[in-house]
């Protein structure tokens, strides 16, 4: 399955042969001062493991895995799926509910950024 059906602002950032691709929101945007290249909201899909412990995920599991980063540390998304194809269903889904502003980010964080999100609020939700 190819990303041809990402809401705006989504890019695929990279997509290898092995299936795990990486979609990025608005890279346009992230980098300045009000919008931090390391709050860039990134979807991985893998089918690595999901182990704690370093290196694990670069071993391969049969299931697939989509996971919504706000900054490297945030997770605001996790799910597993079956299969590749589920999973890249499943990436675009989160996207777009990303996108319209179905998906909390201000509960993902435990020190809230309230500056950042409201500049965030400018390009999600439709607000």
């Amino acid at each position: 399955m190819s990303f041809e059906a990402l809401p705006d602002g989504w890019r695929v950032w990279n997509e290898e042969p092995s299936g795990r691709a990486i979609l990025v929101y608005r890279p346009d945007v992230f980098g300045g001062d009000d919008l931090p290249p390391e709050c860039l909201p990134t979807i991985y899909l893998t089918n690595g493991a999901r182990n704690a412990r370093p290196g694990s995920g670069q071993y391969a599991t049969k299931e697939w895995h989509v996971v919504l980063f706000l900054e490297p540390e945030i997770e605001a998304v996790s799910e597993t799926h079956e299969s590749r194809e589920a999973g890249a269903t499943a990436a675009v889904d989160v996207a777009e509910r990303f996108v319209t502003g179905d998906v909390d980010y201000r509960g993902a964080y435990q020190v809230p950024r309230e500056a950042y999100f409201e500049r965030l609020d400018e390009y999600v939700g439709g607000a």
